[in-house]
C-alpha cells in the first residue's frame, strides 16, 4: 500500500478524489501565464485530492500525512499565478473550498474560514455592518481569503491601504500545524507575519480575521493620455489625493488596451495610454478638473455592480489574462519601481525596452508613501532574453519580484525569511507541507548566487 492509499484508508469519510483526470485539474494553478514555469511544471499532478469539511478533518488529513509520510499542498481556488498550489512531489492537494463561512462581521472587522470567496465575504460585510475588505486580486470573483493571504500580497485596494505585509491589513489568522498530532494556533500581531504569504509552507490557515474599509458606491472610469508620461504623471497625483475614496489606479499603455480589451472595443483611440480608476461615487465631480490639469479625456463611466466584466478584471494580473485571450506569446513581470523617482525609473525602463515590454503599472502605497509596481507584459522569444530583460531592470534599481520562479525566495525579496524558516520547523517538522517551495528548508544559507539557475528545470 502507498502513503496515499494508507492515507486514505486512514481519513474515513473526508472526501478524497482519485480519477487521474480531476487531480489533475485540481493540481493546477494559474503558472501557464509563465512559460518558464510551464515548462518546469506542465507535467506534474498530485495522487489525490483530499476535500475536509471542518478542522477535525483536516487534523485527521494531516495527521494521516504525516503518519504515511505524504507530502500535502494546500489549495484554495488555484487563482496564483507563481505554482503556489502545484503539487512538486506529488502526494495530495487539499482542497479547502468547502470551509467557505463568513463567522462574523463587525463594524471594521470580519473573520472567515479560508474557503470563504472574497466577493461573498463583501457581501454578506455589506449587508451586515456597511463595509468591505480593504483590498482583493483582480480575481475577487472566484479566489478565497486563504489562498489570497498565503499567496497573494497586494491589489485593487492597494493605492489607498498598501500591501498585506503593512501592520494592520491582517488582523488574525488560525491555522493547523501538521504534525503527528496536529496543533491550533493563532496568530496575531508581529506574529501573523510567520504565515502571511508563505504558500501554506508552514501551516494551514483555517480561518482570517480582517479589518474592513467603507463599502462605498464604487464607479469605473476610464481616461485617456497622448502619452504614457502624461498618464503616470495623472496617476501619481490622483493617487496623493487623500481626500478622494480610490480603489484603483491603473496605467496601461497603447497598443495593450486597444488589441486586447475586448470588452472595450472601439473605445479607445490608436496610441493613447489609459488610466483605470475605481472612484467612490460621491467624489466623482472633483475628477474632470483633475484630468484636464494633465491632458486627461474621460473615455467611460460605469457603476462597478453593474459593469459586465468589471474595470478591476483588466488590472494587476488580469491585464495579463486579457492578453493572453488573443496572444499566446505574451508573458510579463512583476517589479518595483521604487519612490522617490519612480516616474523616472518608469520612463528609463519604457525607453529601453519599448514594445517588447509594453508598460502596466499599478499605483500603490508601499511603506508609507506613493510608488509603482510594474506589470509589464513582454513579448517573449526566448528564456535567455528574459533573463536578460530581468537583469537589466535589476541593474536599473528596479527589483523584481520574479513570476517565472516558483519558490518564495525568487519570488520574493531575493533573501530567505527567517521568521517563516523558523516557524516552518515548529509547524512542520517533517517538510511535508508544500515541499520544494520554501529554499531555505533544504538550505538555510540561501542567497541568490546559490541559487539554481532560474531556468533549469524543477526536477
Amino acid at each position: 500500500m502507498s502513503g496515499v492509499e494508507g492515507l486514505i484508508a486512514a481519513i474515513g469519510d473526508v472526501p478524497v478524489e482519485t480519477d487521474r483526470a480531476l487531480v489533475r485539474r485540481k493540481s493546477r494553478d494559474f503558472f501557464w501565464y509563465s512559460p518558464v514555469l510551464k515548462r518546469q511544471l506542465d507535467k506534474l499532478s498530485a495522487e489525490a485530492v483530499v476535500a475536509p469539511r471542518d478542522e477535525a478533518e483536516l487534523a485527521r488529513v494531516l495527521a494521516a500525512a504525516v503518519r504515511h509520510a505524504v507530502p500535502v499542498t494546500p489549495r484554495g481556488a488555484g487563482t496564483g499565478n507563481y505554482g503556489q498550489a502545484m503539487p512538486l512531489r506529488g502526494g495530495i492537494v487539499l482542497d479547502l473550498a468547502a470551509m467557505d463561512r463568513v463567522l462574523w462581521s463587525r463594524p471594521g472587522v470580519v473573520r472567515a474560514q479560508c474557503g470563504a470567496k472574497l466577493i461573498d465575504i463583501d457581501t454578506v460585510t455589506r449587508a451586515s455592518v456597511g463595509g468591505e475588505l480593504r483590498f482583493h486580486p483582480s480575481t475577487r470573483r472566484t479566489a478565497t481569503i486563504g489562498g489570497f493571504i498565503a499567496g497573494g500580497s497586494s491589489g485593487i485596494g492597494s493605492c489607498t491601504w498598501g500591501i498585506l505585509r503593512e501592520p494592520g491589513n491582517i488582523l488574525g489568522l488560525r491555522l493547523m500545524t501538521m504534525e503527528a498530532q496536529p496543533r491550533v494556533l493563532e496568530l496575531r500581531g508581529p506574529d501573523i507575519q510567520k504565515a502571511n504569504h508563505a504558500y501554506g509552507t508552514n501551516g494551514i490557515i483555517t480561518e482570517v480575521e480582517m479589518p474592513l474599509a467603507p463599502a462605498w458606491p464604487w464607479v469605473d472610469v476610464i481616461a485617456a493620455f497622448a502619452t504614457l508620461a502624461a498618464a503616470a504623471a495623472f496617476a501619481d497625483a490622483f493617487t496623493r489625493q487623500d481626500g478622494i475614496a480610490k480603489k484603483l489606479v491603473s496605467v496601461i499603455d497603447a497598443p495593450v488596451p486597444q488589441r486586447h480589451f475586448r470588452a472595450y472595443d472601439g473605445l479607445i483611440p490608436e496610441g493613447r495610454a489609459v488610466v483605470l480608476l475605481m472612484v467612490a461615487e460621491p467624489f466623482l465631480d472633483l475628477l474632470p478638473a483633475l484630468l484636464a490639469a494633465h491632458g486627461g479625456e474621460e473615455l467611460h463611466r460605469c457603476r462597478t455592480e453593474e459593469a459586465e466584466v468589471p474595470l478591476y478584471e483588466h488590472s494587476w494580473n488580469h491585464t495579463t489574462l486579457q492578453a493572453l485571450k488573443t496572444d499566446r506569446t505574451v508573458t510579463y513581470l512583476q517589479t518595483l519601481f521604487p519612490a522617490p523617482d519612480h516616474l523616472a525609473k518608469v520612463a528609463a525602463m519604457a525607453a529601453m525596452f519599448g514594445d517588447e515590454v509594453p508598460m502596466h503599472l499599478e499605483f500603490v502605497r508601499f511603506g508609507g508613501t506613493v510608488c509603482c509596481f510594474g506589470l509589464q507584459l513582454v513579448r517573449f522569444t526566448t528564456e535567455a532574453r528574459l533573463a536578460e530583460i530581468i537583469a537589466a531592470h535589476e541593474k536599473a534599481g528596479c527589483p523584481i519580484f520574479n513570476p517565472h520562479a516558483f519558490t518564495l525566495e525568487e519570488g520574493g525579496m531575493k533573501k530567505v525569511d527567517t521568521l517563516q524558516l523558523a516557524f516552518k520547523r515548529e509547524a512542520d517538522p517533517h517538510g511535508l507541507l508544500n515541499p520544494g517551495k520554501m529554499l531555505a528548508w533544504e538550505n538555510p544559507d540561501w542567497t541568490p548566487t546559490q541559487s539554481v539557475h532560474l531556468y533549469e528545470s524543477a526536477g
